[in-house]
């Protein structure tokens, strides 16, 4: 009987050391928000967004390209395609594009790539994709609404469309998660102010936020 309770005890240190160990050698990366990823339907067609949080002045353009050149060469592995990707260096933020069969392939792949993982996957709908115009600067803008659906982000973009030529901007496309009421549209302005200003005159839905980006080519 002793040498049973011994055995045991023997078990449960080494479990908890290994369990330790793992934690201590993972990489550092955001925690990802989980209720993001119930209810996803199984489909290789499915868009998503997906955002990394690194802190405001601590990721560059330069080191976001190189980790999307190792998401690349992984993608295959899991069934994801990256469409395209944008960085707010200021804020620290990344926001990925892709088509996935569910949302735990882009974290698998992002894990095996580089270890960066996001603080967010979103599964979004897209507007209708408009062209790029000038030499403006990019712009990024979330709404967090709560809860809202494609069809009334319809009709507010459409609103955006119509107001955005007094400020001097270009909306290029826009995606929105309904279930978390998620969403971020992509714009060309002369500056920030020139975004802001249209969402209040169009419809009143000002963003949570917004940011400069940098568009991957």
């Amino acid at each position: 009987m002793k040498m049973t309770i011994r055995f045991t005890a023997l078990v449960a240190a080494f479990l908890t050391a290994t369990t330790v160990n793992a934690q201590q050698s993972a990489p550092a990366t955001a925690q990802v928000t989980t209720s993001t990823f119930a209810g996803n339907k199984p489909s290789a067609d499915n868009l998503y967004m997906d955002v990394h949080h690194f802190g405001p002045g601590k990721v560059t353009a330069a080191a976001v390209a190189e980790a999307h050149a190792k998401d690349l060469a992984t993608e295959g592995n899991f069934g994801v395609h990256f469409l395209k990707y944008w960085v707010d260096e200021k804020k620290g933020l990344v926001y990925c594009l892709s088509t996935a069969p569910d949302s735990a392939a882009i974290v698998n792949t992002h894990a095996k790539a580089h270890g960066m993982l996001p603080e967010n996957v979103y599964l979004v709908t897209d507007g209708k994709q408009a062209k790029v115009k000038g030499n403006n600067n990019f712009y990024l803008d979330v709404h967090e609404l709560g809860s809202v659906s494609a069809t009334d982000v319809a009709a507010a973009h459409k609103k955006d469309l119509d107001t955005e030529k007094k400020y001097g901007v270009n909306f290029i496309n826009y995606w929105v998660n309904e279930k978390q009421g998620v969403v971020m549209c992509l714009s060309q302005a002369p500056d920030s102010s020139a975004v802001i200003n249209t969402h209040k005159d169009a419809h009143g839905l000002l963003p949570a936020y917004i940011g400069q980006v940098v568009q991957n080519r």
